[in-house]
């Protein structure tokens, strides 16, 4: 007995939705797979040194690959200040420059300010590497820092941040870099965010008598504030993991030190540096490891996002 046409045509649609959906599904599993093979690679690759060292591997500022000494301690103190820096600087400018595109700029502003905005999001990381070698650092070394080794550098606590050589190179220029790369990316993210606040809300707020200032904190912010902060740890994420840039600006140098005119490291920038001419076993074995730490900080970063996020979600009622 033959099929109608519409059974024909159901089968037919059923068909293809299983294979949909067990393409997506490949899709999906592809993501989680990859992400525990990279883990699992860099652990194994680092076992060696987390077993010849242990847990001081984490604590331990010495190294020295003459005598085989290896610690994380300075690598993942850079990676962590740099990050912290670049968010200081670029959040509040982020803020800025999406509220300006979105309340207040004249519509024949607004193309052109957000296409720079997209072009500065897509320049390789090199090219911000190289700019801040050979414009940033000599200007920074020649006018800003000395003034702020003089001028800040002798006050009590605070002072320890901006004692130092001032050379231009080091933890506060490669935070500096950072804070200029991640901007447009987190600026962007803060702009689509906000033109998805419906016009209703700020137009009542406005006929209301609010101000821009009033309607931007009490109705753009809270209806947003779920997506904003999503998209500002995005751009910590990526300032944790940035190498080229940070590797030309911050000194490359294992010292602790509080100032952050001081030359320094990171985690990406000590691997990309040393990896390559790494002939010591337990050498390649401890990057391999400080990659593998790399990965468990953005891990739990971006998890800290998510479980914020959550908290909120659940406050709000969601």
């Amino acid at each position: 007995m033959s099929l109608s046409i519409s059974q024909q045509r159901t089968r037919i649609d059923s068909r293809n939705d299983r294979l949909f959906k067990g393409a997506v599904t490949v899709a999906g599993l592809f993501v989680l797979v990859s992400l525990f093979a990279a883990a699992a690679m860099m652990f194994k690759g680092g076992w060696q040194a987390f077993d010849t060292f242990g847990l001081k591997f984490l604590t331990t500022a010495d190294w020295d690959v003459a005598a085989g000494n290896f610690g994380a301690l300075v690598p993942i103190y850079g990676t962590v200040v740099t990050s912290l820096i670049a968010l200081v600087i670029a959040v509040p400018v982020s803020f800025g420059i999406a509220i300006f595109l979105t309340e207040l700029a004249p519509s024949w502003l607004r193309l052109p300010v957000t296409s720079a905005i997209e072009l500065l999001a897509g320049i390789p990381s090199i090219i911000y590497g190289m700019w801040g070698l050979f414009v940033l650092v000599p200007f920074l070394g020649e006018h800003v820092f000395p003034w702020l080794s003089e001028q800040w550098g002798t006050l009590p606590v605070v002072g320890l941040l901006f004692q130092g050589p001032p050379l231009g190179i080091g933890v506060g220029t490669a935070g500096l870099v950072l804070a200029i790369m991640i901007t447009p990316f987190i600026s962007s993210v803060m702009r689509e965010v906000f033109l998805t606040v419906p016009t209703q809300l700020k137009e009542s707020a406005y006929a209301l008598g609010s101000t821009t200032t009033e309607v931007v904190w009490n109705i753009v912010l809270p209806y947003t504030r779920s997506a904003v902060i999503g998209g500002i740890f995005l751009g910590l994420g990526r300032a944790l993991g940035e190498t080229m840039a940070v590797t030309f600006v911050i000194g490359n140098a294992y010292e602790l030190s509080a100032g952050l005119l001081n030359p320094g490291t990171s985690i990406a920038s000590g691997i990309a540096n040393e990896f390559g001419e790494a002939v010591d076993p337990l050498q390649k074995s401890s990057l391999l490891a400080l990659g593998f730490v790399l990965f468990l900080l953005t891990f739990v970063v971006l998890s800290l996002a998510r479980l914020m996020l959550r908290r909120m979600a659940k406050k709000d009622g969601n």
